[in-house]
């Protein structure tokens, strides 16, 4: 699109029209935005072609219209966690991944649907309702970034930014078919960003391609003062040996991650993509994360008690829409504000969370949590020192039905048994399509490296999309 844009084969306005079209075409049925901003997209759009018609375009981004998961505050435009609790939340400022967009260029198509505070894996957790997959309407998108990844894969954003708590980017972009990037913790600026459970939230974003994934990461990437999470790590060029390919690396099968569950369509997926990578001079070996297994207990105990203490500020007085019946006492003002509000996915996290943290329950729940996450980092440490990178299944099964799960909360938490590992750690961790089930739904393959080594993710990211993919 950069290369049309700056050879005036279309313009921003073009491409910003056809993008709307398509929105306009296909989201009565796939309902993968809850909002469109048209009159300032289009205003953006002619704002980048006027740069491109002086021959000084911002960055590779510019005039590209995108979307946004509804979790990014962005300034006089409704932000709604696609929650009731902030159905009218206009924020006054613009998440710093939002700036940064904007300084590049970037279009605004507008908010995507997403679960409700980005609880859930199948976005139907949503007070606007669920998406469906673009691949198979009758299926679900994933979650909770679930809009996000339909629109990068139906076509109605050219890229698409989420978060990644527990596998949110990852996990629709494998049940949608496209790339979906979750970088080392920190990487990328919260700020602005709705909190879920901070020790754990990551931003990253969807594309068509692993090259797309790499220019977007380039200009988010980096520290900002106003998340202290953010180290002062160098951003290296991520596109420089994007295409030097993986011979010579050794890559790691995880045989944890191969294990009951595992939908064998998927597993046959990953499994012929592991012989991809040994057909272009990888050495792919079985390695063991023995920790694995606790990952899943782990994160339901430290997630919904983060939850639970970031919550606690909606409660319709600070934050949040007033309760129709107010009552006679504070607690009573609560208890109708977030009963009225909460949806029931919200409800039992919180309840969960505060369960952990109560007085008791901390050592014996959350505290050991904490201690089995670091076991599950020190696993990762210890098989980085031996293989270049690991490869996974994404999610252990394809897309299904929506209201298949959704009242059995324990078979929907363990749909991220593959994903939660790598936030635990904080590593980063990519989705690329990886073929299809007998059924024709998407399978995604899980790339994982160490921390801050997103440039090795591409290499050996793309090496795979170039031949396999």
């Amino acid at each position: 699109m950069h290369r049309g844009l700056s050879n005036k084969e279309f313009s921003s306005t073009e491409l910003t029209r056809t993008f709307l079209a398509e929105v306009r075409a296909k989201n009565d049925r796939l309902n993968a935005y809850v909002l469109l901003t048209e009159e300032s997209a289009l205003k953006e759009a002619a704002e980048a072609d006027r740069r491109y018609a002086a021959g000084k375009p911002s960055s590779v981004l510019d005039g590209v219209p995108c979307a946004l998961k509804d979790i990014f505050n962005t300034r006089g435009i409704r932000t709604t966690c696609c929650s009731r609790m902030l159905e009218r939340f206009v924020p006054p400022y613009d998440a710093t991944s939002v700036t940064r967009l904007r300084e590049a260029g970037a279009v605004f198509l507008g908010k995507t649907n997403m679960d409700e505070f980005a609880c859930g894996g199948s976005t139907e957790h949503s007070c606007f309702g669920p998406t469906m997959n673009p691949v198979n309407p009758a299926m679900i998108a994933g979650g909770s970034s679930g809009g996000s990844a339909a629109a990068v894969a139906g076509n109605m954003a050219a890229f698409a930014m989420g978060t990644d708590t527990g596998g949110s980017i990852r996990q629709p972009a494998s049940l949608c078919g496209c790339v979906g990037l979750k970088p080392t913790y920190g990487r990328i600026s919260r700020s602005g960003v709705t909190a879920m459970a901070s020790s754990l939230d990551t931003v990253g974003h969807f594309t068509k391609t692993v090259g797309d994934s790499a220019e977007i990461l380039q200009i988010l990437a980096g520290a900002d003062s106003r998340d202290a999470t953010t180290p002062d790590v160098a951003v290296p060029d991520y596109l420089k040996n994007i295409e030097a390919g993986v011979k010579g690396m050794k890559i790691g099968l995880p045989k944890e991650y191969f294990a009951d569950g595992v939908d064998s369509g998927v597993r046959d997926a990953v499994m012929e993509a592991a012989k991809v990578y040994e057909s272009l001079g990888a050495k792919v070996v079985e390695v063991s994360l023995p920790s694995t297994k606790y990952a899943v207990a782990m994160y339901y105990i430290v997630m919904p008690a983060e939850l639970s203490a970031n919550l606690a500020r909606y409660d319709g007085i600070r934050y949040g829409s007033r309760p129709k019946v107010e009552g006679e006492a504070l607690v009573d003002y609560y208890y109708h504000a977030r009963g009225e509000a909460f949806g029931a996915e919200i409800k039992r996290r919180i309840m969960i969370g505060t369960y952990v943290l109560s007085a008791g329950y901390y050592d014996a729940f959350y505290n050991k949590a904490l201690k089995v996450r670091t076991l599950i980092k020190q696993d990762f440490d210890r098989v980085f020192g031996e293989v270049d990178a690991l490869i996974t299944p994404t999610s252990p099964i394809p897309a299904f039905r929506p209201g298949e799960k959704i009242d059995d909360p324990v078979a929907m938490y363990l749909a991220d048994a593959c994903t939660i590992p790598a936030n635990a750690a904080g590593i980063p961790g990519m989705s690329v399509p990886c073929g299809v089930t007998g059924s024709g739904l998407p399978v995604g393959m899980q790339i994982l490296v160490p921390q801050f080594e997103e440039a090795r993710l591409f290499t050996v990211a793309r090496a795979y999309e170039r031949v396999g993919g």
